[in-house]
């Protein structure tokens, strides 16, 4: 995604490379820490969140959307318009907490106001906002059966009504779910033109690169021109570059930035003759992940806490019954250095000629209070080396639903780490249960909105 940065508030993040992924990794950083601190979903309640990063939330019928209020630096107050639509009012709060991110946003009331007073490159910073907002409002682990979605802006479309999100964010999660080639691009005036529309941002998943740089120009004749009015929809099969070859189209408009008389337009692109990649996904069996199937190396893994190397409950207990040697190695590890508990450090060990146990520091004390105790920021550390350890060993990896035991965890986000860090970087995973919590995990989670009813966007 080049895009040649010129809004001083931006310029910060693109000094060190594309601010684009430099800032949706700050995100979701963020929100993993809220999940930690309690945050739980879906739904993901933006108010919720707000109150957590320490923003108060107030509501004020006199302005548009909302608007970030400087209370002093470090401090904030985000005032919304309570009359807006739920859908509306959620994706507005989301993009003010987006504010916040950047180092400059106290100086000035961000708000997201009448078109006058947008001028020049303030569409970079909205526009990042509005991802960075996509971000937070369906976060790592939320909705994964968008995952499963067909490529289609019409089923996308029913599904952000259903989880009350905006349409950016709904095709943002989609991306990153999905397992064909695949791209997200949004396109706008820019400047305020009516007449043309140039791209604001493309993100391509699974090996799928394009070439349209941000302001590249959308063909004149490109069905995306149809997009004319909010909610419009428009589908072809179009040639934009002749090595990238036939494209499917399919986009919406909505919204515009303030400062434009012309809605946005945000889609889906893919190659016509589109399929879905042979990467692994997580394989789930019923059984016991101390006997881990399969033929090859394996390498099981399970989360340890910080406080003791003596492992008393869990699975870390089966594991110490079934290979005491395993117990007996880690405590030997744990003792040559007072920093080896720190969380985030993993060691592996060798039981068998084909078989190893990976031990993952990853929970913090003996959770003793509500609170969960997995840290998901060190376990996704442990899984980026367990990741380097299985490619080394060419090994699949077993586990249990690790650190949603005594830990507290997640599951669904747990599942996601595990899927981006592993899976989709070949290997192969198999998750157990034993029969006797098969009930407790196949409880169904009723994916609910925050709001009872339906508010278009």
């Amino acid at each position: 995604m080049a895009v040649f940065w010129t809004n001083k508030s931006v310029q910060p993040f693109a000094d060190a490379g594309d601010p684009v992924s430099a800032l949706i990794d700050h995100a979701n950083n963020v929100l993993l820490e809220a999940v930690e601190n309690g945050w739980t979903g879906p739904p993901f309640d933006t108010f919720e969140l707000a109150n957590l990063l320490g923003i108060a939330v107030i509501p004020c019928e006199s302005i548009r959307d909302a608007r970030l209020v400087a209370l002093s630096k470090g401090l904030y107050r985000i005032e919304y318009n309570p009359l807006q639509p739920k859908a509306r009012i959620r994706f507005s709060i989301a993009h003010e907490i987006a504010h916040t991110f950047f180092p400059d946003c106290h100086e000035i009331v961000r708000n997201r106001a009448p078109k006058h007073e947008i001028e020049g490159d303030e569409w970079q910073l909205e526009m990042l906002c509005n991802i960075i907002a996509s971000e937070l409002l369906m976060p790592l682990g939320s909705f994964p059966e968008i995952g499963h979605s067909e490529f289609s802006i019409d089923n996308l479309l029913r599904l952000r009504t259903r989880f009350q999100v905006s349409t950016e964010a709904v095709l943002l999660r989609f991306l990153k779910l999905s397992r064909i080639p695949c791209a997200v691009f949004a396109a706008s005036g820019q400047q305020g033109s009516s007449t043309v529309l140039r791209i604001d941002y493309i993100r391509c998943a699974n090996g799928w690169q394009l070439p349209f740089k941000s302001s590249w120009k959308i063909p004149s004749n490109s069905v995306v021109n149809e997009c004319e009015s909010i909610g419009f929809t428009a589908k072809g099969t179009e040639v934009w570059d002749s090595v990238v070859g036939e494209m499917q189209i399919e986009c919406v408009a909505i919204p515009s930035y303030p400062g434009s008389d012309r809605p946005r337009v945000v889609g889906l692109l893919a190659p016509t003759d589109a399929e879905k990649m042979d990467i692994p996904t997580i394989q789930y069996l019923d059984g016991d992940a101390t006997s881990p199937r399969g033929d090859g190396n394996r390498i099981v893994a399970h989360v340890v806490n910080d406080a003791t190397p003596r492992w008393g409950g869990g699975f870390a207990k089966v594991v110490s019954r079934t290979w005491p040697n395993a117990q007996q190695d880690f405590i030997s590890w744990a003792k040559q250095n007072q920093n080896r508990l720190n969380l985030g450090n993993n060691c592996l060990f060798q039981i068998e000629d084909d078989l190893w146990v990976f031990h993952m520091v990853a929970q913090h004390g003996y959770r003793q209070s509500l609170q969960p105790g997995i840290r998901y920021h060190h376990l996704e550390t442990c899984l980026h080396a367990l990741l380097e350890i299985a490619n080394e060993h060419v090994a699949s990896v077993h586990m249990p639903r690790i650190g949603c035991g005594q830990a507290g965890g997640n599951w669904s986000v747990v599942a996601e780490l595990i899927d981006d860090i592993l899976c989709r970087n070949g290997i192969d995973v198999t998750v157990y249960t034993l029969p006797t919590e098969r009930a407790k995990w196949e409880k169904p989670e009723r994916q609910r909105t925050l709001f009872d009813f339906s508010d278009s966007e």
